[in-house]
C-alpha cells in the first residue's frame, strides 16, 4: 500500500478505484476499506478528502455523470430549477418510447422479471437495473443540493418517489389512452418536481 499524503492525487486515485468498482459491478457497495486498498491509500487518508461515505458516494457519482452525460440538462442553470429536473426525467422515459414500442420494452420486462419465480439470479438483475436508475437520479438531486435548491440530505425519500412516477409513466405509454400522452405526462412530471422541491425535510 503506498503511503499517501493527502494530496490531490489520491483524491484522484481515490475517486478513479470506486468509479472502477461500480464500472466492474453496478451494485457494489463503495464500503471505505474496499475503496482505500483498491486506491491504494490509507483508511485515514480516504476520510481525509471524504469525510463520511456519502461524500465518496457523492463525488464518484458526479464523476461518472459528468463523464457520461457533459451536456446534462441538470447543468442547464439558464434554466429554473423545476424545468431541469423535469427535462432530466423525460430522458429516462424517452428510451421506452410510445405505444407499440412502450408494449414491447414493458413485454420483455415481464417476462425477464415479472413472470419467472423471483430467483436470486433474476432478484440479483432487476436491483442492477433498478440501482443504475436509482443513482442516476441521486445525482441529480445532489447537484441541485449543492445550488441550495434541495436540502444537503439522503436523497433516498425523494429518489423513490421520483422512480415510482417514473415507472407508473412508462406503464402509461404502453396502454390505450384517450388524452395526449404528452400533456398528461408533463403534468404528472411537474406535478411530482414541485413535491419534490417543495418538500420539507424528514
Amino acid at each position: 500500500m503506498t503511503r499517501d499524503d493527502g494530496s490531490t492525487g489520491s483524491r484522484e486515485r481515490i475517486l478513479a478505484a470506486a468509479a472502477a468498482m461500480l464500472a466492474e459491478d453496478v451494485t457494489a457497495r463503495l464500503s471505505v476499506r474496499a475503496v482505500a486498498a483498491r486506491a491504494g491509500v490509507s483508511t485515514g487518508s480516504l476520510r481525509f478528502h471524504f469525510p463520511t461515505q456519502r461524500a465518496l458516494q457523492d463525488a464518484v457519482l458526479a464523476r461518472i455523470y459528468d463523464h457520461m452525460f457533459p451536456d446534462d440538462p441538470i447543468h442547464d442553470r439558464s434554466l429554473p430549477v423545476r424545468d431541469r429536473l423535469v427535462n432530466c426525467l423525460r430522458q429516462v422515459l424517452a428510451p421506452a418510447g410510445v405505444g407499440e414500442q412502450a408494449r414491447e420494452a414493458w413485454g420483455k420486462a415481464y417476462q425477464m422479471f415479472i413472470a419467472p419465480e423471483p430467483s436470486e439470479e433474476v432478484r440479483a438483475a432487476y436491483l442492477a437495473l433498478e440501482r443504475g436508475g436509482w443513482r442516476r437520479i441521486e445525482y441529480w438531486l445532489t447537484v441541485l443540493a449543492d445550488e441550495g435548491a434541495l436540502p444537503r440530505e439522503d436523497h433516498a425519500r425523494r429518489v423513490r418517489f421520483l422512480l415510482t412516477v417514473l415507472n407508473g409513466l412508462s406503464i402509461a405509454r404502453a396502454l390505450p389512452t384517450e388524452d395526449s400522452i404528452l400533456k398528461s405526462e408533463t403534468e404528472t412530471l411537474y406535478t411530482a418536481v414541485d413535491c419534490v422541491l417543495s418538500a420539507p425535510t424528514a
